[in-house]
């Protein structure tokens, strides 16, 4: 046997030493154990489990499959992690995870994800009766996605755990959830590159809390009836694209020390204040509609250098409340509609000819002392306007829009206003 020979033996052999074992699919009956099955797989096998309810903690530390068939519930029995993840490549899917425990200091979640459980899927699972629905520490890569949450609702908000918990964790993808009844839907810190699409959140606290975090987007979700619609802090470089909130007790969408962002085509409708804008500076807010708002935007803390245009801002109780030392020009591409603009468009341009202020001495008096709102349209209260006009010591710093649109750019905000009517539960 030549040399060459022998070489290419060797290379056979080492590359069947290699070669990875097909992968089996084991099946769980019911009154059998998951666990054991766990135990007996190989990584990179199949678990099938059969409709049944399995009352046991799961760990799962290999590559594997949990793969559910309908009516397939996995019970913690109210203690510690229902299944608790310990490998990369863990897949779960058709599961009715259910009553973990209910510890707040131990975190106990429905699934845990513990770190290094990267590129992890959970994929159409039900959670019920669970502290937190799902704790992500440290796991990245993973796809969250078409699953229903909700937590254990007999508790007090502050008692309850958060739906998806991602901590740490680097490109989640956090798609088509529907969250309710925990403390908060989708709570985010130290965590880039992801994408939050899809989701619904209501009856919760905040339908996002989000914090330290870059680079991720977050489009297409919707939250309402909370006590807050999407809260994002502390963060720069986020994409902010067509979400809806509305009847959500405080506000839609809170903007709090947020740079570099866009934050466009969303809708806002019937909170307490459509968005809250606090030290945000260098953003773009395109496209909104804020309608049907007891304040439409809040502004604070000195949230300057923005550009904000194209939006629409009819029927809110207080269109813009603006607490800084001066002017900011809104409106410099084609102009945000104002549904109380008093102004004309002669020139037939389909922008008004006049500017827009957003507030005047008045409207800081009812700000201040919201009793005077009772005399709103009043004789007494045009006149001070008038008044206030006239003599410019009166005046305030507020936001100018120079020409403003004439014509809401959402045909369909009629609709919306109808949808932001407070209705049904508290969270």
């Amino acid at each position: 046997m030549n040399a060459r020979t022998v070489a290419m033996l060797a290379g056979l052999l080492g590359a069947l030493a290699c070669a990875k074992p097909e992968a089996a699919t084991l099946q769980v009956r019911a009154g059998e154990r998951i666990g054991d099955a766990i135990e007996r797989a190989s990584a990179g096998d199949v678990i099938e489990i059969e409709r049944g309810r399995y009352v046991e903690n799961l760990r799962i530390d290999k590559p594997l499959t949990l793969l559910g068939a309908e009516g397939v519930s996995v019970s913690g029995d109210g203690h510690g992690d229902v299944i608790r993840v310990a490998s990369p490549d863990v897949r779960i899917e058709k599961l009715i995870v259910r009553d973990g425990g209910g510890d707040l200091g131990q975190q106990n979640a429905g699934i845990y994800l513990q770190p290094g459980s990267h590129r992890a899927i959970v994929r159409e699972c039900v959670f019920a009766n669970v502290l937190f629905g799902l704790w992500i520490e440290k796991a990245d890569d993973v796809l969250i996605e078409r699953n229903l949450v909700t937590g254990m609702r007999h508790r007090l908000s502050s008692q309850r755990g958060n739906g998806i918990q991602l901590y740490n964790s680097q490109r989640a993808r956090i798609l088509h959830n529907q969250i309710s009844f925990t403390r908060d839907g989708i709570y985010v810190d130290v965590s880039h590159d992801a994408r939050f699409i899809g989701n619904e959140i209501h009856h919760v606290r905040y339908g996002s809390h989000y914090m330290n975090s870059y680079r991720n987007v977050w489009q297409g979700n919707d939250s309402h009836d909370n006590l807050g619609g999407l809260a994002l802090m502390e963060v720069r470089d986020i994409q902010v694209i067509g979400n809806r909130t509305w009847n959500n007790a405080d506000h839609g969408i809170m903007l709090r020390t947020l740079q570099d962002s866009t934050i466009a085509d969303n809708i806002s409708v019937g909170n307490a204040r459509g968005l809250f804008v606090y030290d945000a500076e260098y953003n773009v807010l395109r496209g909104n509609l804020v309608a049907g708002n007891r304040v439409g935007m809040h502004l604070w803390a000195g949230s300057y250098h923005n550009e904000v245009d194209g939006n629409d801002f009819i029927h809110n109780g207080e269109q813009v409340r603006y607490v800084a030392s001066r002017d900011v020009q809104w409106g410099r591409g084609g102009g945000n509609f104002w549904s109380n603009y008093l102004g004309w468009d002669q020139d037939g341009d389909a922008r008004g000819d006049v500017p827009f202020e957003a507030s005047d001495a008045v409207d800081r008096m009812v700000t201040r002392y919201p009793f005077v709102k009772l005399l709103d349209n009043s004789p007494v209260m045009q006149t001070l306007k008038m008044i206030a006009r006239q003599f410019p010591v009166m005046r305030v710093a507020t936001i100018v829009d120079e020409k403003p649109a004439m014509r809401p750019h959402h045909a369909d905000w009629a609709q919306w206003l109808e949808r932001g009517k407070p209705r049904g539960e508290s969270p």
